[in-house]
């Protein structure tokens, strides 16, 4: 498996291995985009984040409409405070329509 994310409006594409099952490495690799942005806010300043995916269970629970299972629970709390101070939307896209896929593994 690979912690990844892009911005590819940016220029900036990332990626690591992980182990990890699947829905485990989906929330790595958000994580490790919302440290970026974190700690790079100056590319971000006023700008409106909308994050995409293609995996409904990880949206749906960042959304507050499914459950989260319980060893994500802790994955779960710490993007929703990251989701408080950024205040980004999350959505999904399917991953053949994905550009920031295409750009990551080219």
């Amino acid at each position: 498996m690979l912690v990844c994310f892009s911005i590819p409006e940016a220029g900036i594409f990332f990626k690591a291995p992980f182990a990890g099952e699947e829905l485990h490495t989906e929330y790595a690799s958000l994580l490790t985009l919302l440290e970026f942005i974190e700690i790079n806010q100056k590319l971000i300043k006023g700008q409106n984040l909308k994050i995409y995916g293609n995996n409904l269970d990880l949206i749906n629970q960042v959304n507050m409409k499914s459950i989260c299972r319980f060893e994500f629970t802790e994955l779960l709390k710490k993007t929703c405070e990251y989701k408080e101070r950024y205040e980004f939307s999350i959505g999904w896209v399917p991953k053949d329509r994905n550009p920031a896929i295409r750009s990551i593994f080219d």
